[in-house]
C-alpha cells in the first residue's frame, strides 16, 4: 500500500451516502458537527493545541484539506488556518443561521460542515484569514 502522503490533494469526484451510512461512519459529535452543522465545544478539540507535522483530511471522506504549515495558533479554541490546502477542496457559503453573516466551510468532496472562515481579523498570516475548524471533522496524518 502506498504511503497516504502519496496521494493526490483533492479526491476525484463526489461522495454521497445515506444517512443511515454516515451515522455508522462518523462517532456521534463527528456525525452532528459534519452532517448536522453543529460545532464542537471551544478548547476540546483533539487539534486545537496541536503542533504536530503533518496532513489534515476530512473525516467524512479523507480529502486532504489543510497541512499543518498553514495552521496558527489563534487562541480561540478551535484549529485555525490560514488557507485550505487546495482551495477547490472547499466550499465557501453564505450562512446567516447566527443572525448575521458569517462564511461556511464545506468539504467540496463529500459536503460536510467543517467550521467557518474570518476574514480581516488582522492575524499576523499570508492570507489575513482564519479558516476555524472543527477538530472532529479531521484526521491529522501526521508526516513520516
Amino acid at each position: 500500500m502506498t504511503s497516504s502522503t502519496q496521494r493526490p490533494a483533492a479526491t476525484v469526484g463526489k461522495i454521497t451516502r445515506t444517512d443511515a451510512e454516515w451515522r455508522e461512519r462518523l462517532d456521534p459529535l463527528s456525525y452532528r458537527v459534519l452532517r448536522q452543522d453543529a460545532t464542537e465545544r471551544p478548547f476540546t478539540g483533539e487539534y486545537t493545541d496541536t503542533t504536530t507535522e503533518g496532513v489534515y483530511r476530512c473525516k467524512g471522506c479523507d480529502t486532504v484539506l489543510f497541512r499543518s504549515d498553514q495552521k496558527f495558533e489563534s487562541h480561540c479554541g478551535w484549529p485555525s488556518f490560514f488557507a485550505p490546502d487546495d482551495a477547490s477542496n472547499v466550499v465557501l457559503l453564505d450562512d446567516r443561521s447566527m443572525g448575521h453573516l458569517r462564511t461556511e466551510v464545506r468539504c467540496r468532496v463529500c459536503d460536510s460542515h467543517l467550521g467557518h472562515v474570518f476574514h480581516g481579523e488582522g492575524y499576523q498570516t499570508p492570507t489575513d484569514d482564519r479558516y476555524c475548524i472543527n477538530s472532529v471533522c479531521l484526521t491529522l496524518e501526521p508526516k513520516a
